[in-house]
């Protein structure tokens, strides 16, 4: 994640930056070391900023499932499935599709950016 799309999330959610400080259990200081680009973001925090951001458009209930939109065949396998999960499905470890059950955190969530799913929760 880089500093202008950590800055555009906390907007989005209507933070400060001490506000977000609090909320994520950091100093405002590292909240402002990240906005300028002096300290990298690191992916638990990124996931987080996600999570909250999705999470506060109160939209879960009217989302279809990754597994219904991407017609998946090996759903059963799957966290997302396993979990109910399906607008998650970025946030989970372990998923099938687009090849990201071997991947690192940092490796899924480039896939995911790319994915409509993602997007479609992000935008």
């Amino acid at each position: 994640m880089e500093k202008e799309e950590f800055s555009k999330i906390r907007k989005k959610l209507g933070k400060t930056q001490k506000q977000l400080a609090a909320l994520l259990g950091m100093s405002l200081k590292t909240v402002h070391s990240y906005e300028q680009g002096w300290r990298s973001i690191p992916a638990h925090i990124e996931r987080q900023l996600f999570f909250l951001l999705i999470n506060q458009r109160g939209t879960n209930d009217t989302l279809v499932p990754c597994w219904e939109q991407k017609h998946c065949e090996e759903k059963e396998q799957c966290p997302a499935w396993e979990f109910q999960s399906g607008h998650l499905c970025w946030f989970l470890c372990g998923t099938l599709c687009d090849c990201t059950a071997e991947t690192s955190y940092k490796e899924k969530i480039g896939i995911c950016h790319e994915c409509k799913i993602f997007k479609a929760l992000i935008e």
